[in-house]
């Protein structure tokens, strides 16, 4: 069996995809309760053709009349009013009571929620301070006392009420999105060129629906719960028909006529109780549909300055230029973790940026990539692509450097793609944010890229969710993402810690064909020196915040200057290891 084979193969045994409307459809729970509750709206739509009173006529004949009487299939009321009559209006009541709360409640909750947490601090504490200055009114009697101004109607009520419960949704949704905003797979829609609009849209919005619809559905209940109860104490218009005003006439009337009490109780009890197991079932759905976040990790070392040299190319595409980054510590000062780094790098050239663990080098492509975590502050530095300084450029304008002139491959492909889409479909959505061309066409190219990448079947690939394709495949993905646009630079994050030996090879001679085809520049960020031993010419070491030593790869392999240099290249070679040859001298002395 072939290499290719074998990494096709864990997509051909990969179980099924269930999603979570799947999951309810097989749920007893979720499919009586939703049944009962679009049996009951229809009743409540169908309200005229079922009825042949209006829900306020009333009858001398009709007072008290049992059930069965003609024109009165649930008898009247004591004041000659058609119960049944009533009781289909009370739906339509509950129903739009329900929509307008609920609806109110998640389209500022979930808004507000989304831009409290995907944004930073200031514009947080901001949202934070609003919603808990809503939370501090008195709900009820907040209501109670604006009825002079809604005039007694229900649906402004509720449309207060919606604002009144918006703080909880809120909460909820700034919480999700918190921990979703630093999984990797954002990083890489951002990196992909796609707007902040379309990651909430999309991706951030999509992953925490589950609690925002858990929550709706007793959000739902809630309000028509309190529209039923503020009718109970006869707050609001009396020629509206409620069940808590039939609940409250019923109860005058409990001796005389107890079943005029019971229907409408029932009928509100199956509502209420329907939506909150409705709610369980839809939880128990979504449970666990959500990925564990992968944040990544922000290096807390302090940086000790020393000189660093870097030869200048001729066609310089990339500068760095005294770089420093720092974190603020719980003490408040800045402890910089990246201190006056300097780096070039020419075009369709290749710089391998090596370094241990929280030695800075992820964090260095972080900056140009402009991805760096909120935290982290740039005290000093330029970074220039093409002699265009990118430090201190807006997000948007960031964005139209990202998937077109800046690519970027992760070093964990698995969480770099979102669980909640296909592969395909990922892969079309960053081909469109940097090249703006048609879905179809979209599909195209991501299906000759796919091929390109060396994936034997381009369509199943294109069709499978990430968790239906091997390491492998899903690193050729990102890297067919990476290169749709031909940029000029490509930044691979350690883009073969996670793979085994054989395909740690293919994925490099993947990288170095695609590098020559394309004349990228290609930055390097790792930690292993048997990779850039195969791919770069030119080395830059990095320990803890500093290149402590750069130039060419064959000279530095030769005669390393530095002990930590010589350090990492004992962890792989001895005096007779040594390699003479120049793997991408012939791409690089050729595409001159």
């Amino acid at each position: 069996m072939s290499v290719e084979e074998l990494i096709v193969e864990p997509a051909q045994k990969a179980a099924p995809r269930k999603s979570p409307w799947r999951k309810l459809l097989e749920d007893p729970q979720a499919v009586v309760t939703a049944s009962l509750l679009l049996v009951i709206a229809i009743l409540g739509i169908l309200t005229p053709l079922l009825t042949q009173h209006g829900p306020n006529e009333a009858s001398l004949d009709a007072i008290n009349a049992p059930m069965g009487s003609p024109g009165y299939p649930l008898g009247g009321d004591q004041n000659g009013q058609d119960i049944l009559t009533r009781l289909l209006h009370s739906i339509n009541t509950s129903m739009i009571s329900g929509l307008i709360g609920t609806s109110v409640a998640l389209a500022i909750g979930v808004t507000f929620g989304l831009i409290g947490g995907y944004y930073g601090r200031k514009l947080q504490g901001a949202t934070e301070w609003v919603f808990s200055l809503i939370m501090t009114f008195p709900g009820i009697l907040l209501l109670i006392i604006l009825m002079p101004l809604t005039k007694g109607d229900y649906r402004s009520t509720m449309l207060i009420y919606g604002v009144l419960l918006s703080p909880g949704i809120y909460r909820i949704v700034r919480n999700q999105v918190v921990g979703v905003k630093n999984e990797l797979f954002v990083d890489a829609a951002k990196v992909s060129g796609l707007s902040d609009l379309r990651i909430l849209a999309r991706h951030v919005l999509f992953v925490v629906r589950g609690p925002i619809i858990i929550a709706a559905a007793f959000l739902g209940g809630s309000a028509i719960g309190l529209q039923s109860g503020l009718a109970f104490l006869g707050v609001g218009s009396n020629t509206i028909p409620s069940f808590g005003a039939m609940i409250a006439d019923g109860f005058l009337n409990l001796y005389e006529e107890p079943t005029q009490f019971l229907w409408p109780s029932m009928l509100l009890g199956v509502i209420t109780a329907s939506m909150v197991l409705l709610g369980n079932a839809l939880r128990d759905a979504f449970e666990g549909v959500r990925p564990k976040p992968v944040k990544r990790s922000v290096v807390k070392k302090q940086a000790a300055q020393t000189g660093a040299r870097e030869a200048t190319g001729p066609e310089v595409l990339l500068s760095v230029r005294d770089l420093a980054i720092a974190y603020r510590t719980p003490s408040g000062e800045l402890k910089e973790v990246v201190k006056g780094v300097n780096l070039t790098l020419d075009g369709g050239h290749t710089l391998g940026l090596v370094g241990e663990s929280g030695s800075g080098k992820t964090q260095t492509a972080f900056a140009i990539l402009g991805v760096l975590p909120p935290e982290a502050v740039i005290t000093r530095g330029s970074i220039t692509l093409n002699g265009r300084e990118l430090l201190g450029l807006s997000e948007r304008e960031l964005r139209d450097l990202r998937g077109r002139s800046i690519a970027y491959i992760p070093q964990e492909p698995m969480s770099n793609l979102d669980p909640s889409f296909s592969v395909g479909d990922q892969l079309i959505e960053g081909i469109r944010a940097s090249a703006g061309m048609p879905a179809k066409e979209a599909k195209e190219r991501v299906l000759a890229l796919l091929k390109r990448v060396g994936i034997q079947d381009p369509q199943r690939t294109f069709n499978s969710y990430p968790h239906q394709i091997s390491g492998g495949m899903a690193q050729r993905v990102l890297i067919a993402g990476a290169v749709a646009s031909r940029p000029k630079l490509l930044i691979a994050d350690e883009p073969t810690t996670a793979l085994d030996v054989t395909v740690q090879a293919e994925i490099l001679d993947l990288l170095r064909d695609l590098q020559a085809e394309l004349n990228m520049a290609v930055l390097l960020v790792t930690h292993n020196f048997g990779v850039v031993a195969d791919i770069c010419d030119r080395i830059a070491v990095m320990q803890d915040g500093e290149i402590v030593e750069s130039g060419k790869a064959l000279d530095i392999f030769a005669a390393p200057d530095h002990p930590y240099t010589a350090m990492l290249l004992n962890s792989i070679l001895d005096e007779y290891t040594v390699r003479s040859d120049a793997p991408m001298a012939t791409h690089n002395t050729a595409g001159k």
